[in-house]
């Protein structure tokens, strides 16, 4: 028991301001070490460290790694019972973010153990056995080994006989019996140290995030920081343009993938029957169960979301996995972000994931344009795109839109038009489209209306604008030449009739 291991420290002990401040024991069957922490340079991973002593998380934990002249780890709870292959990969759930200080790693400094990823660190630690400060700014120091007791079990510990991967051949020598959180007053034995030794450089907080950025589609978002990024070739429309690889904490590695689709003026509500029944052949085999699926506006612009299980076979391993995907709806296209991980595992990632979801942007110039359209899609509809949907007007429609992105949006003039006609537009537009779905037959009827001033705008697909001029002139003739289609010939002819009518009747 501790007690028999510690004494009361004494009355004339006056070397710490705080009696109540919390220290953490280890026990074990080379020694105690007693490790005290540097609260305001780690707050997150001293509270960290010190709850997971308190519930007993570390008990019959090993130290698995030991290098001597440099460092022994310890800390993962697979090192109780799991085969020592996975040795270095377990910790608990919930990770916690950097911390980088500049307490140089000098023997006797406890200090975080992480992947590639700086934010992912749990419950491993390791104490240096001599000075390494190739480590100091790239690993988060919490504590230090405080009493010489602690620093002779530390020698005994890099003293052990060791094998393959630093493992010790005798894993009884240098198990951790029982961890306890204390009070400094009751430890006798205390070093009076001094401060710890620091760089003299000037830590910048990682904001935990990489940005990735591509001219090529226009878009921007963040990546979990250590992760890597690759850009598959697309070998399919339905394979990812962009993948993001953590590090392999559990059984597989965490996974982020953006796939880019162009929408081909299919609605989100078309779209969304297009997956649901891509998902029904994995579902009837049993291979993949759906949890849920939501229609939700919490990404700023309507997103559906799918949350699924699947169970696969890889090199004879049976893989239960767990994954989200979140499909956002554009203007010429849509974007699904994905993520997998090990059902065990998907928890502690999942909040990254969330964060690049809600990073991401659409850079493409007519952004002001997108915004319009995207509230337009919460609203209802566009009621040119809804009419024209899947009919002989699709393909005019399209190249409509690339005129617009191509030509008219790289001018002044050009620009202030489609704000103005959006803005106007798209007052009415979320209305109508609604009740264009809800009645063919008023479909139909707009397609007929509309078909006239998709028929004006396509000529300006064979001619070539140069300047703001040649826009302007171009802009005001089919404007003139809409107003007579459509107000100016029906007038004249209603006044033709109605002229013919009167002289029948005299």
């Amino acid at each position: 028991m501790i007690a028999v291991s510690l004494l009361l420290v004494s009355f004339t002990n006056q070397a710490f301001a705080y009696d109540d401040e919390k220290l953490v024991v280890l026990q074990t069957n080379l020694g105690i070490i007693v490790i005290e922490f540097f609260h305001e340079d780690a707050p997150n991973h001293t509270d960290n460290f010190i709850g997971l002593a308190e519930s007993g998380f570390y008990d019959g934990t090993i130290f698995h790694r030991i290098i001597p002249g440099f460092m022994i780890q310890g800390g993962d709870p697979n090192t109780i019972s799991g085969d020592p292959t996975t040795w270095g990969q377990g910790g608990p759930t919930e990770r916690v973010d950097a911390e980088f200080n500049t307490i140089k790693h000098n023997r006797g400094i406890v200090s975080m153990a992480r992947s590639a990823d700086p934010n992912s660190g749990g419950s491993q630690f390791f104490i240096i056995h001599k000075n390494s400060n190739f480590l100091d700014e790239q690993y988060t120091v919490f504590g230090r080994i405080a009493t010489e007791e602690s620093f002779e079990t530390l020698d005994k510990i890099a003293g052990v006989e060791i094998g393959d991967r630093d493992r010790p051949i005798d894993t009884e020598q240098v198990k951790i019996t029982k961890a306890t959180a204390v009070n400094r007053s009751e430890v006798s034995n205390l070093l009076e140290l001094s401060e710890p030794e620091r760089t003299q450089s000037t830590i910048t907080p990682s904001s935990g995030n990489q940005r990735f950025e591509s001219s090529e589609h226009e878009i921007a978002f963040n990546v979990p920081e250590g992760w890597l990024l690759q850009q598959p070739e697309k070998t399919q429309e339905n394979s990812p343009d962009i993948v993001a690889v953590g590090p392999k904490v559990g059984v597989i590695n965490p996974v982020i993938s953006l796939t880019i689709q162009q929408t081909n003026q299919r609605t989100f509500d078309v779209l969304i029957s297009e997956k649901n029944e891509s998902l029904k052949e994995a579902t009837e085999l049993g291979s993949l169960f759906i949890i849920s699926k939501e229609l939700t506006n919490n990404y700023g612009v309507k997103a559906y979301i799918i949350n699924a299980e699947g169970y696969f076979s890889s090199n004879d391993e049976n893989l239960d996995i767990k994954f989200k995907e979140v499909m956002l709806y554009g203007t010429e296209k849509f974007y699904t972000f994905a993520y997998s991980n090990d059902i065990n595992d998907f928890d502690s990632q999942l909040p990254r994931f969330e964060e690049t979801v809600n990073s991401f942007e659409i850079l493409s110039k007519n952004s002001s344009m997108d915004e319009s359209i995207e509230q337009s899609i919460e609203e209802g509809g566009c009621l040119i795109a809804t009419a024209t949907f899947g009919s002989e007007l699709a393909p005019q429609v399209q190249q409509l839109r690339e005129l617009r992105d191509n030509q008219l949006l790289n001018t002044e003039s050009g620009t202030i038009f489609m704000t103005g006609f959006n803005q106007l537009y798209y007052l009415f537009s979320p209305t109508i489209a609604d009740f264009e779905r809800e009645h063919p037959a008023f479909k139909e009827a707009v397609k007929l209306a509309i078909t006239p001033m998709i028929s004006s705008l396509s000529i300006l697909n064979y001619i070539d604008i140069n300047s703001e001029v040649e826009i302007i002139v171009y802009g005001i003739s089919l404007i003139i030449l809409n107003l007579g289609m459509y107000f100016v010939a029906p007038a004249i002819i209603i006044y033709k009739i109605r002229q013919t009518c009167g002289q029948k009747t005299k």
